[in-house]
């Protein structure tokens, strides 16, 4: 096994005055054994990456390397990775047996009886050792999804490259794969790249979670990390549900004075200093009801049970706040609301650059944490992460 280190890929599609940036000069080291998932919206340049990675897309420039070893120039059948994918790519007229088998039986010179032993572990390792006869039209999504699992498994690659595997299935179902995919990983300790839209499942699932916008790496961390201490606006707009509540205030000295009847006091002003405009972030989970604080206007109550979600308006801005679920506004109601200064998030208005984190004082290193980001806003992947839609078949 090895871990995969990408040093400044970048890949173009078309030519002069029609070329788009897809990947940006992305520098990422992923450690032998790591989980690393790879998220961000549509077109955001993740899938590209991943194909880049496994050799179905030619890079620009860059390299990249599997443990010593330079795969930049190699075909995706000489890389040692296996693929699963959102479409499960399953061959209808085989049962799963030959499904999850096909692949040794083209690149090995091993015995049908080897084959067949090696098959076995795996759909017994998967819990679909009862079902080795069936054909994928018998088999429920989950199922499939399993087989589709086996046949990457079995052939003992050197990284795993998973491509929204989990898309098609129910929510239910997927809550149940994502435990089963973690401990797999953990128990077969291969180097796994995860590509993913769904920032939830990023957080739950990877050891550390790489964040990409229009093309360009934003923020590579654990999940505490990329949540609490986002490097820019992006990044806390898009980890976190419901996501974080931003909007425009005036500095004025250690005042902030936004939309409605929003006015704050900081006790250090050191973030703000020299701006005359700042971007305020609040986490809906931070904000607290109170007696005496900031009115708002209640809108919607959204009951979940074990709490609840209130959408509310601040001086034309929406809000949204995870309350008690003892409280209970009525629409229309004014409610007042107040939140600790250690949870306010400050960006820059300009960059988007953060000023200050919810751990009071510790705002990431932008060097170390958002490679290349000169330009992040600027390209786009026009539609060439297509979130997998356009492979239908397994690399073998």
């Amino acid at each position: 096994m090895s871990g995969i280190t990408l040093d400044t890929v970048r890949k173009e599609f078309g030519d002069g005055e029609g070329t788009v940036v897809a990947v940006e000069d992305v520098d990422l080291e992923i450690e032998d054994g790591e989980f690393l998932v790879l998220v961000g919206p549509s077109g955001c340049g993740k899938t590209t990456t991943l194909r880049c990675i496994a050799g179905l897309e030619d890079v620009t420039s860059g390299t990249i390397t599997f443990g010593d070893r330079d795969v930049t120039d190699r075909r995706a059948r000489d890389r040692d990775v296996a693929m699963v994918f959102q479409n499960y790519a399953l061959y209808p007229h085989m049962n799963v047996r030959k499904n999850i088998g096909f692949g040794l039986k083209l690149s090995t010179q091993q015995t049908a009886a080897e084959i067949d032993r090696q098959v076995e572990d795996v759909a017994e390792m998967l819990g679909i050792e009862d079902l080795l006869d069936q054909k994928p039209k018998e088999l429920s999504g989950g199922q499939q999804q399993r087989v589709a699992l086996g046949r990457a498994i079995v052939r003992d690659p050197e990284v795993f490259l998973m491509d929204e595997p989990l898309s098609n299935l129910d929510a239910k179902l997927r809550s149940q794969m994502r435990t089963e995919l973690q401990t797999l990983q953990h128990d077969l300790d291969v180097t796994t790249v995860y590509v993913t839209h769904d920032q939830t499942e990023a957080m739950a699932m990877g050891d550390r979670i790489a964040v990409m916008n229009e093309g360009t790496l934003q923020q590579v961390g654990s999940a505490e990390e990329v949540y609490r201490t986002p490097v820019n606006e992006f990044v806390a707009d898009f980890i976190g549900s419901p996501s974080i509540n931003v909007f425009d205030a005036t500095v004025d000295g250690a005042r902030l004075d936004g939309p409605g009847a929003f006015t704050y006091h900081l006790s250090d002003a050191s973030p703000v200093e020299g701006l005359d405009t700042v971007r305020v972030g609040i986490r809906p989970e931070d904000i607290t009801l109170v007696d005496d604080g900031i009115e708002m206007t209640a809108n919607v109550l959204e009951p979940m049970g074990n709490e609840n979600f209130l959408y509310a308006t601040l001086g034309g801005r929406e809000v949204t706040a995870r309350i008690d679920p003892t409280k209970r506004p009525g629409t229309d109601e004014t409610v007042s609301f107040s939140f600790p200064e250690s949870a306010l998030y400050l960006f820059d208005p300009d960059t988007g650059e953060s000023l200050k984190t919810k751990r009071e004082g510790d705002v990431p290193d932008r060097d170390d944490a958002i490679p290349n980001r000169e330009g992040a806003k600027s390209r786009s992947d026009s539609g060439s992460d297509a979130d997998g839609d356009q492979i239908e078949e397994v690399v073998e």
